[in-house]
């Protein structure tokens, strides 16, 4: 259930059921070892689209890593979902099932084909083998694609620099949030109701997101022991799981922040949670837009967050944040320290984001995708789609 999933859900869930007949296709995310809590929110996601008329067709061969037999199986499994359904338009998430989706619905003759990458794999993620064979799985795919859509300017500037597609092709439309949940609780509970571990005079900095490489947790760590001999009163608090969970306990222990560090796991609650952090960090070495930003702005959190994809989007250095160098976990340190030690600036930040917050919502989102989806079927009809993209369906 992370910024993807739930752009996705958010999408098939509010598009006008007069207009728009929808099947939803997703893995069942195996590898993600979902805790009993995280697979609850799954099904309750899944049971409210059906329950508002969603077809949901799970496909239990899309896997997130590069596993050639099931690539192959869930290519033919989408194909024949694709080919028994016959949509008009087709629109793909992340770059596996994006690259999977978009082939199917090409050889099944699908009219309109609509991509939305959540960020780009090109660097962070892998090696720089593995880094050019996305980038080039990309630029092949995009020749099929009608519309490609990136979630902030920066991610459509990658594309278009890149080479993965002409301007023509690429629009942004920000992943949306439900603003309002988090307006609402900009006054929190009690913070021993919510995190009980916290003693009332912390100065709570918080991190909601993935424990990865990508997210650049460990550069978080670091600055925090800086920030823990410098300020007394400094906690950190890690909300999500990932596979350097392990790896994150044993560097606490070694930086002796054993009763300064709260990890929480998963939890589906962050509108409880996001008040009670005095500063939300986002240290990613790569990152699309990082919807959680919005969340925190909801919530008129003061930002420290690193300089990279999309983030300056969001996030204006000296306004509603402060931005530092990927990976430097000094710059972090210097910035935390900053926010601290100047209480009227971070309240200052914290409202200017909640005022900007308002232009990422869940309603705007879906607004431009309808209007996406009109504009490509208006061309469509007149045929006037880029030969590239066209394909007489198979008999």
């Amino acid at each position: 259930m992370g910024g993807s999933a739930q752009n996705t859900l958010e999408t098939c869930l509010r598009l006008d059921p007069a207009r728009f007949a929808v099947t939803l296709m997703h893995g069942l995310s195996e590898e993600s070892r979902m805790t009993a809590a995280e697979r609850g929110a799954v099904r309750a996601g899944i049971d409210r689209a059906r329950a508002l008329g969603v077809e949901v067709v799970p496909v239990s061969d899309l896997v997130r890593r590069i596993d050639w037999l099931k690539d192959l199986r869930a290519l033919l499994a989408i194909l024949q979902v694709i080919r028994r359904k016959k949509p008009e338009i087709v629109h793909t998430h992340t770059s596996k099932a994006g690259i999977l989706g978009r082939l199917a619905a090409w050889m099944a003759g699908v009219p309109t084909i609509v991509h939305t990458p959540h960020g780009h794999v090109f660097y962070g993620h892998f090696g720089p083998a593995g880094s050019r064979l996305f980038l080039l799985l990309e630029k092949l795919t995009a020749r099929i694609t009608h519309r490609l859509i990136a979630l902030t300017e920066r991610e459509r500037c990658d594309y278009e620099q890149l080479g993965v597609a002409p301007a023509r092709k690429l629009i942004t439309a920000h992943s949306g949030v439900h603003i309002d949940r988090f307006e609402k609780s900009c006054r929190p509970e009690h913070r021993k109701d919510v995190l009980p571990e916290l003693p009332q005079d912390a100065f709570v900095i918080g991190y909601v997101g993935w424990l990865s490489p990508v997210k650049g947790v460990m550069v978080l760590l670091e600055a925090m022991g800086v920030v823990a001999r410098r300020c007394p009163q400094a906690w950190l608090v890690l909300v999500g799981k990932g596979s350097l969970e392990q790896e994150i306990r044993m560097r606490i222990r070694r930086l002796g922040m054993e009763d300064r560090v709260v990890l929480t796991g998963w939890r589906s609650d962050i509108e409880k949670l996001m008040p009670c952090f005095d500063l939300f960090v986002l240290p990613s070495l790569n990152e699309g837009m990082g919807r959680v930003l919005v969340e925190a702005m909801a919530a008129a959190r003061p930002i420290v967050s690193s300089d990279t994809g999309g983030i300056p989007d969001l996030v204006k250095d000296g306004e509603n944040g402060i931005l530092f160098p990927p990976g430097d976990w000094k710059a972090l340190a210097d910035d935390i320290l900053r926010l601290i030690n100047h209480p009227r600036l971070a309240r200052r930040m914290g409202l200017k984001g909640q005022h900007r917050s308002r232009r990422y919502s869940v309603e705007a989102m879906v607004q431009k995708i309808e209007k996406c989806y009109d504009e490509l079927q208006r061309r469509a009809t007149d045929s006037t789609v880029a030969p590239e993209c066209r394909r007489v369906p198979s008999r």
